[in-house]
């Protein structure tokens, strides 16, 4: 008689790991990125410490060399984490626990310095307004719901049913969070668009909207391309190939991070720390742009000693306003 029931053992071995194909790669890329973070903030806090005698170093500057150890940090817990998991099949609980105190750690940071940024703080004055604590108290919070969701999403199986749930309020409050720091750049570009053309600085402000213009240009590329590319492409490639989502965030983040201590960083020629002294301007020179020399109005010196300082006030669009600006800087070097 033939038995009708049989039994079948069956076993899986993928190189004595855990890891399907495409999760190889990440305990390696985790340990790397680590490293590069970590070198790079350390030589952000030589750099800093060398230009202090010339330049000042503001509060900010040390906030940044905070956040890029803090993802040093979560990365490599991060990368630890993973090794266990693809050892034992399950990561130490030690391990995890590390890796997601950095985690939430290095979100709030984040967000907390692109909002201070943003707004201008130290930089352009040393107080926050209401309005700018009214931005801190929506999106920190918002940020921390963030991460508490994605730690989540990370412990529950995709086969679980609070799995799609959680995974939709991480990625809608993330993109809340997101649109919520560009605010406060927002209103610091509208801030110095409008001194540029009344306070009489119009060379320094007009500096200062560009750089503001070009990290509010930073900030949303960042966004767009960890937040929407990366999760595209995630579905679209192959299995094998699934690690290359998290490549390109980590190199993505790497990249805005570099970029932005390169625009923000304490050197004297940044136009955030020329700031001209009130006393030496002795009268105002008005020139209003309606073409590209309207009207000139000059209000005559009192010595031919104050010729050379005047304070210029320039209506018109900021292409106008730079131009103008250079020639009579050229003008100048002659004399």
């Amino acid at each position: 008689m033939v038995n009708e029931y049989s039994t079948v053992d069956m076993g899986e071995n993928n190189n004595c790991n855990y890891f399907s194909a495409g999760e190889l790669p990440p305990p390696a890329l985790y340990f790397m990125m680590s490293l590069l973070f970590f070198w790079s903030g350390l030589f952000w806090v030589i750099h800093s410490e060398e230009e202090q005698g010339s330049t000042p170093v503001y509060k900010i500057h040390y906030l940044m060399a905070v956040l890029v150890f803090l993802k040093s940090l979560s990365l490599m817990f991060h990368s630890i984490n993973y090794h266990f998991i693809e050892k034992r099949g399950e990561h130490v609980e030690a391990w995890a626990i590390l890796y997601y105190i950095a985690h939430l750690l290095r979100g709030a940071v984040l967000f907390i310095t692109i909002v201070l940024i943003g707004t201008g703080w130290t930089f352009i004055k040393h107080i926050l307004s209401d309005k700018d604590k009214k931005i801190f108290m929506i999106v920190i919070p918002l940020q921390v719901l963030a991460n508490v969701a994605q730690i989540i999403t990370d412990e529950s199986d995709q086969s679980d049913a609070e799995f799609r749930t959680w995974h939709n309020i991480f990625f809608f409050v993330d993109l809340l969070c997101c649109g919520a720091i560009l605010f406060p750049i927002v209103w610091s570009i509208r801030h110095l668009h409008e001194a540029s053309a009344t306070d009489g600085k119009a060379a320094i402000n007009l500096r200062k909207l560009k750089l503001f213009r070009q990290f509010y240009i930073m900030i949303v590329c960042y966004i767009y391309f960890t937040r929407i590319i990366v999760d595209l492409l995630q579905m679209t490639v192959v299995f094998q190939y699934a690690w290359l989502d998290e490549m390109f965030r980590e190199m993505a983040t790497y990249v805005f991070f570099v970029l932005t201590g390169y625009k923000f960083r304490p050197v004297s020629s940044h136009p955030y720390f020329t700031v001209p002294d009130d006393e030496e301007y002795d009268d105002v020179e008005v020139v209003t742009e309606s073409g590209l020399t309207a009207s000139v109005h000059r209000v005559k010196p009192h010595n031919r000693s104050a010729q050379s300082n005047t304070i210029t006030i320039i209506e018109g669009n900021d292409d106008e306003r730079e131009n103008l600006i250079a020639k009579r800087e050229s003008s100048h070097e002659y004399d």
